[in-house]
């Protein structure tokens, strides 16, 4: 479960996050959507324990990730908006790293690599070095590496950018199935098609606040508008598009 209260941060003068709170919870898809500089990746970075905030308090399975990062490390998988990989080693390599770093050895970690490789469909590329991959290699290869240690809470920042139709159909299954396992999904997309049919809860957040709280069919009740899209954008009061 990942929990945020209260969180401020700034960057100068300027103010990203304005007491921002909110919940996911087990069990549940949940959604951080927000225009371009509304406080989203802000958010996910304080999450990610790569930022600590100025006020606030953002605790994952009641562990702060201020205060705790370690231990908030060990229960997140992390898809941030760079992949972040070693160029240098293959995209099994990749893989193996991580699942080292999180205790994980052996043949275990061997066959969770190899379910990881076939769930993605990466046999190809598997043992090339990442070093010129496509940006949907690098996705798959990034993803992979942020599910080997088979973490409680998952952060996805636009899990399916850069894949193709069947890759992106895989990822989406992942996902729900992720939430069958009872995990805390919160993950952020600009396709609006993908956040309906994903998304148990959306949290909207604008201007470095939480504008928005809801169910996909409660935002759309909310502003009177059947297309979630025209709902999003008249919650944030402009027509800007999606970070």
């Amino acid at each position: 479960m990942i929990q945020v209260f209260d969180l401020h941060k700034s960057f100068g003068k300027v103010r990203a996050l304005k007491g921002v709170s909110f919940a996911a919870q087990n069990g549940l898809i949940t959604g951080l959507l927000g225009p371009n500089g509304a406080g989203k990746t802000t958010s996910l970075r304080i999450l990610y324990t790569v930022l600590r905030p100025d006020q606030g308090r953002a605790l994952v399975d009641g562990f702060d990730a201020t205060t705790q990062p370690l231990e908030v490390q060990k229960r997140i998988g992390v898809l941030p908006d760079a992949s972040g990989l070693y160029s240098r080693l293959t995209a099994r390599e990749n893989i193996r790293y991580y699942g080292r770093l999180h205790g994980l050895h052996g043949e275990a970690l061997e066959r969770k690599i190899e379910q990881l490789i076939k769930l993605f469909d990466m046999q190809e590329f598997a043992d090339r070095r990442t070093e010129g991959f496509s940006t949907g290699q690098r996705v798959k290869v990034a993803i992979s590496r942020a599910l080997v240690h088979d973490p409680p809470n998952v952060l996805l920042d636009e899990p399916t950018h850069g894949l193709d139709v069947m890759s992106t159909r895989a990822m989406r299954q992942v996902i729900r199935r992720m939430r069958e396992e009872g995990k805390c999904v919160l993950f952020s997309s600009h396709i609006m098609q993908e956040v309906s049919a994903l998304c148990d809860r959306i949290i909207v957040i604008a201007r470095g606040e939480i504008v928005a709280e809801g169910t996909p069919d409660e935002l759309r009740a909310r502003t009177g508008h059947e297309n979630l899209e025209d709902a999003f954008v008249e919650i944030i009061g402009s027509g800007e598009g999606l970070e």
